[in-house]
């Protein structure tokens, strides 16, 4: 079921959940950076790249939630495919780099995302508002 404006409950629980998922890592990996390297020392580069991921979390999640308070189909849509595709890309390298208990849910966070993108950029077309594509 869609509502008048065009979002359907199921995204916007996908939008809230995968945000507060991707803010929750940020703010560990801020407070608890050696989380994210496990065994390995946490070395000052490790620190850098930590920051790296709170500053990429923070922002992603924070625009995702800002998008959809504003209701803003189009940017939602440009986000939605963002976070499904660094979520890939985090995917892949957990496998590369064999974080295996991780990967599943990385893999369905991603999906859910891009399912989202999806059916929401349908929706815009079926509504006749101008896109960019």
């Amino acid at each position: 079921m869609r509502r008048a404006d065009g979002i359907a409950w199921w995204i916007e629980l996908i939008v809230v959940i995968g945000s507060i998922l991707m803010l929750l890592g940020a703010v560990l990996a801020w407070v608890r950076p050696a989380m994210l390297v496990g065994a390995a020392e946490m070395t000052a580069a490790a620190r850098v790249f930590a920051g790296y991921f709170v500053a990429r979390n923070l922002a992603i999640g924070g625009f995702l939630i800002g998008a959809l308070l504003l209701r803003r189909r189009d940017a939602l849509v440009t986000l939605l495919v963002l976070a499904s595709a660094v979520q890939g890309a985090d995917a892949v390298f957990d496998v590369l780099e064999g974080r295996w208990p991780i990967v599943p849910g990385v893999l369905v966070l991603g999906v859910l995302f891009a399912l989202a993108a999806m059916r929401l950029r349908q929706s815009l077309g079926n509504a006749g508002v101008t896109s960019y594509s």
